[in-house]
């Protein structure tokens, strides 16, 4: 059996009347799509798995008001397509915006051959331009896949729609790419983030990164664009930049003009040619004044660009706006007040210094080192509004007028107007786009050169909220992003509250890195500081220590709400926390993980810290400290009337500890009405101590628990079984619904008995709900002895 527009009919069973109806019908909705949408319920709920992509997408809003779910459609879809399981930690709240974004991806890359399945195609449909106005996140994998097809001209649809709905962008596994897969980058970003609505960008898994591609997403990240050594036709750009450039012109050479500098500053900042590694010359220097952070790349910009006579007095002229050259070189004459514009060629003979000794213009010698050429610069900034003023009165002592450096003659209807002038410029005055607010750089190695860079950029990126830095092998280039740091919060109007900075080697102690952080960004409110390993041989050194010093600085009243610190088992000091909490009084969450107890007393001044100092602390996390021997202090923590959540993860409670100590915990935990959540993960509890925590939920307790956490605790199906057996009793007792409301029992030994695991899960089910897994601990325990 067939139908008109496509084969339906298996081999198996005969389809039913309504099928074969359904199958006509989604044949012919680009013509009855009105008419099905008006279908009542319960049919149109046997027409939803029957539909292809497109339209299915389109009557999401008519299926919502009759009180049907698209999703279970939606969710065969990714498993008949996609057939990839999604990871079980996943919450997947929307099965419809999963498959659209996976399916655009995999279109773009041409994963996917969308004339495969006939749910998948449709004559009425563009696949790229129909679903872009759903995509949200979109990954770049490799060699930027999916760039060079975005930037297509048949693509623009597809561009405007991603401009609007995209919000999150993501760059994995990248390669080395080319010159002109970079520039075409380049464009998409200047649409996605400068024009679009992209306020995340995320870089993972690059081990080597290409650092011209690195610096490329970075910049273009922070709102700072530069297209390039060429000049860039205006009819490659957005249609924003278009509409704007002509004006934008204008209102920059107006400002340049309160900007006027020295023939001397310029000559300086053309002096020489410079390699390709220009980031190694971008240092971030704390005592440079504001608006010269990029210099050298400057020079190196104006060097290729432009070669200007001193004839042409740029103390008295409009400062030029930063343009690219084109292919075809166009030469004025100097003295004729007007400048020249060569192709990417490099001639001492052509360098303004050379040109300036040749008429005989005293300038300062050129400096050969980065060092040297920005002591010149700062000093020519000092003196800016002086050598203005002494330039002013020369002119008028020799009779000369304005030249301006651009001749009139010259078509600009081919030039790009930038935010950067040439000769004399910063990443300030450079960030004129808007830049994104979620920085996050997972697994890629940051050099000193990137660095510097990365805390250029950061001293003026008002817009940043979050910074996430992770296993980026920092080592001592993590003063650049300090120095970054401390300059942005210059800004009165920056606005970063989040900072997460992992690794897995600590150049510096944990603390004195807190206490940087804060000092220098007092506005923060979530600080996580992680490391694995500390590096010994690096602290040793004497000017590290000097640097190390310098971190323990005084800290402002701060902002900070959570703070979390893995020490890579450093002592843990109190000494040095106490005056983090002392300035953060509005603290409501602390984590401490992997730190050594040093002193006996440690634990119990930390205790009374909190207890001073952090009046509306809610949270308090210790993972993987020793507390075998801190019985008192720990009894102590959980009678706190404020903490609303404890968890004490792998802290070997019982490991030394008397008898009675089980039931103290337990008495204590009962007396507790304000603590909500209590975690003991990895502790060796077993059934025995599970059995004797059900008392906690007794009739005469005044326990407030509705989160249990006993994962990795060696329990068994019996004790688990008996643990339920015990909760039922207390609930028929009082007579009333369980406060537990979850219980969390992964990596336990529940495989050893599935059918009495299984009778433990129904009896705890009716009750709470239940967290657990499909761990084998017999292949766990084989693993562990094997790495022993």
């Amino acid at each position: 059996m067939e139908t008109e527009h496509g084969e339906i009919v298996t081999n198996r069973n005969p389809l039913s009347l309504f099928e074969l109806s359904a199958a006509v019908l989604t044949s012919v909705m680009g013509h009855m799509e009105r008419e099905v949408w008006a279908l009542p319920g319960p049919i149109l709920q046997g027409i939803l798995p029957m539909l292809n992509i497109y339209y299915l997408e389109r009557i999401e809003e008519t299926a919502v008001k009759k009180g049907l779910s698209t999703q279970p459609v939606w969710c065969k879809l990714w498993c008949d397509i996609m057939k990839t399981r999604p990871s079980r930690l996943e919450s997947i709240k929307c099965w419809r915006k999963k498959f659209l974004e996976a399916f655009f991806s995999n279109v773009l890359r041409g994963i996917v051959d969308v004339s495969s399945d006939k749910r998948l195609s449709d004559p009425c449909f563009l696949p790229l331009l129909y679903t872009s106005q759903h995509i949200t996140q979109l990954t770049i994998y490799n060699m930027l896949e999916g760039v060079a097809e975005l930037m297509a001209k048949h693509n623009q649809g597809v561009l405007e729609n991603l401009a609007v709905s995209l919000r999150s962008l993501t760059f994995r596994h990248l390669l080395s790419s080319s010159q002109s897969t970079r520039q075409q980058l380049s464009l998409l970003l200047h649409h996605l983030i400068h024009h679009g609505a992209v306020n995340k960008v995320s870089m993972n898994s690059w081990p080597n990164p290409d650092s011209s591609l690195l610096v490329l997403i970075l910049k273009m990240s922070a709102g700072v664009w530069h297209p390039g050594k060429t000049l860039v036709n205006q009819a490659s750009l957005c249609h924003l930049c278009r509409e704007t450039s002509v004006d934008q012109g204008q209102k920059l050479d107006q400002e340049h003009e309160r900007q006027l500098g020295s023939s001397q500053l310029f000559c300086g900042l053309t002096t020489g040619q410079h390699s390709d590694k220009d980031l190694r010359n971008e240092k971030l220097l704390p005592s440079r004044p504001p608006g010269f952070e990029n210099v050298v790349e400057l020079a190196r910009a104006s060097s290729e660009t432009l070669n200007v006579s001193m004839h042409c007095h740029l103390s008295s002229s409009p400062p030029q706006s930063k343009m690219q050259h084109s292919t075809n070189s166009r030469s004025f004459n100097a003295e004729k007040g007007s400048v020249r514009l060569y192709p990417s060629k490099s001639s001492q003979d052509l360098s303004p210094l050379n040109e300036c000794e040749k008429r005989g213009k005293g300038t300062s010698k050129a400096t050969t080192s980065s060092e040297d050429l920005y002591d010149f610069v700062f000093a020519v900034a000092r003196e800016e509004e002086e050598k203005a003023l002494l330039s002013r009165r020369t002119n008028a002592k020799k009779g000369r007028t304005s030249v301006n450096c651009y001749p009139a003659e010259a078509s600009t209807a081919g030039l790009v107007y930038t935010d950067r002038p040439v000769g004399m410029t910063s990443l300030k005055t450079a960030s004129r786009f808007q830049s994104v607010s979620t920085l996050e750089i997972v697994s890629i190695s940051l050099n000193r050169n990137t660095c510097q860079m990365l805390g250029n950029l950061l001293s003026s990126w008002v817009s940043l909220e979050k910074l996430v830095l992770s296993l980026n092998g920092l080592g001592p280039n993590i003063f650049s992003i300090l120095s970054g740091l401390r300059a942005l919060s210059r800004h009165s109007d920056y606005r970063l509250h989040v900072v997460h900075i992992s690794d897995m080697l600590s150049h510096v102690p944990c603390m004195n890195l807190v206490h940087s952080i804060l000092s220098a960004v007092p506005l923060l409110q979530m600080l996580m500081v992680s490391f694995d390993l500390k590096t010994l041989m690096e602290w040793s050194r004497p000017e590290e220590s000097s640097d190390s010093s310098s971190l323990e600085e005084d800290i402002p009243e701060s902002h900070l709400e959570h703070l979390e610190i893995r020490f890579p088992r450093e002592p843990l000091q109190t000494s040095l926390l106490t005056p983090v909490l002392q300035a953060s009084r509005s603290l409501q969450s602390l984590s401490l993980d992997s730190a050594a107890i040093s002193c006996p007393q440690e634990v119990e001044l930390l205790l009374h810290a909190l207890k001073e100092y952090s009046p509306i602390l809610k949270r308090l996390s210790f993972h993987d400290i020793n507390l075998s021997h801190h019985s008192k202090d720990v009894l102590l923590l959980l009678q706190d009337p404020i903490l609303q959540e404890i968890t004490l993860s792998f802290c070997r409670l019982f490991e030394n500890c008397a008898t009675e100590f089980l039931s103290e915990i337990i008495n204590v935990v009962k007396k507790n009405s304000s603590l909500k959540t209590l975690r003991l993960p990895g502790n060796r509890l077993g059934n025995h101590r599970l059995i004797a925590l059900a008392d906690i939920f007794s009739q005469d307790s005044s326990a407030s628990i509705c989160h249990l956490d006993v994962s990795s605790n060696c329990i068994k199906p019996d004790g688990l079984l008996e643990f339920a057996k015990k909760l039922e009793s207390y609930i028929a007792q009082g007579r009333e619904q369980s406060k537990l409301n979850k219980l969390c029992l992964s990596q336990n030994w529940l495989d050893q008995d599935t059918v009495m695991a299984q009778e433990a899960f129904r009896r705890l089910k009716a009750i709470c709900s239940v967290v657990s897994d499909t761990w084998d601990s017999s292949q766990a325990f084989a693993d562990y002895i094997s790495v022993m």
